[in-house]
């Protein structure tokens, strides 16, 4: 299925990963509650499953990849 995928599909993909970037980044100024960690959590866990993803690396920004990267890092920081 990968090999099928278009350049809007993967524009949307990214789109949604900087959601979750964008979530977390909010989240990290909020209260630590047991809800938050999760959300934090659920969002990390979803960017690093796309980064996995080769079609959706190879597409991303060097500017773009650190981004996630730091938002992964902040967010299981968040959760300890």
């Amino acid at each position: 299925m990968e090999e099928n995928i278009t350049q809007e599909q993967i524009q949307n993909s990214i789109n949604a990963a900087f959601d979750s970037v964008n979530l977390i980044n909010q989240m990290l100024t909020s209260e630590k509650t047991d809800e938050n960690k999760n959300t934090v959590k659920r969002n990390f866990e979803h960017l690093e499953i796309m980064l996995s993803k080769d079609w959706f690396l190879t597409n991303l920004t060097e500017q773009q990849k650190t981004d996630i990267d730091s938002s992964i890092e902040d967010g299981k920081l968040f959760i300890l």
